[in-house]
């Protein structure tokens, strides 16, 4: 009984999203765009995804202990993803597209205060923590992460134009919440044997720190590849840039705000 109701629910969001795509005039939904105000204490020119695309799922990572530091993260007030008005509409067309081929987008993260890219360095300073490691960074030695990329002072996610996510097959099925202190597995193996994700398999989890998650890694391969450049294909026609360190990282272009690196919390 407990799969038939989240089947039936997930039924309920993709009939939902579905009814969306095909009633609302994309002129309009520019405008409506245009109109809504920006977020509490944020600058003019962000918006809530939500209010733009309330299709699009949320499964916001840094605001829950499922990371790679394995706590919430300084900032991060709500589960909800905030970015530059032109960077949610143009999700919003990609995610259009999506919906009329049976997927949809799933966001893991959007604009990144400051403060939380310094939570990310004090942690990964701290060489004694490493709590997560079984999942996010097996193969990986917390003392080069500084060298090898993937940790950094400055995140393009504060400028509010980038966003980290993945597609999800309709009907959704939600993903379970993530225990503290349970056991983990690493972000590089077989889809049944990660951390369970409603998304299509991408080769590796989100915020998987190896070599792997680059987006064009030739051992990646198969159904694999097909995801990965499905997902890159689609945002790249609605205006977005791939990372190639990383396959779910993507920047739209060109960035309304190239050279500000905001530090207001997500609520």
């Amino acid at each position: 009984m407990p799969r038939l109701a989240a089947a039936l629910r997930g039924l309920a969001v993709a009939a939902a999203a579905l009814l969306t795509v095909v009633t609302l005039p994309s002129g309009a939904e520019a405008g409506a765009a245009r109109r809504l105000p920006s977020p509490r204490g944020a600058p003019e020119g962000f918006v809530a995804l939500r209010a733009v695309d309330p299709t699009i799922i949320q499964e916001m990572r840094y605001y829950t202990p499922h990371n790679f530091m394995g706590v919430p993260v300084d900032g991060y007030r709500r589960p909800t993803c905030l970015l530059t008005r032109d960077a949610a509409r143009a999700l919003h067309r990609a995610q259009r597209a999506f919906l009329r081929r049976g997927f949809s987008l799933k966001v893991y993260d959007c604009y990144r205060p400051q403060r939380a890219v310094d939570h990310f360095v004090r942690w990964a300073k701290d060489l004694g923590d490493q709590r997560m490691k079984g999942e996010f960074y097996p193969r990986e030695d917390k003392s080069k992460l500084f060298d090898d990329g993937y940790i950094a002072a400055k995140s393009g996610h504060s400028r509010g134009s980038t966003v980290d996510l993945t597609l999800v097959r309709l009907p959704a099925v939600p993903t379970r919440r993530y225990v503290p202190g349970e056991p983990l597995t690493s972000c590089y193996g077989p889809k049944g044997e990660r951390f369970p994700d409603n998304s299509l398999d991408m080769g590796t989890g989100f915020d998987c720190f190896d070599t792997l998650a680059h987006t064009l890694d030739p051992r990646i391969h198969g159904r694999q590849l097909r995801n990965r450049l499905l997902l890159k294909s689609g945002l790249e026609r609605a205006g977005f840039v791939n990372l190639p360190e990383e396959w779910w990282h993507f920047t739209f272009q060109p960035e309304p705000f190239p050279d500000t690196y905001f530090d207001f919390p997500v609520r």
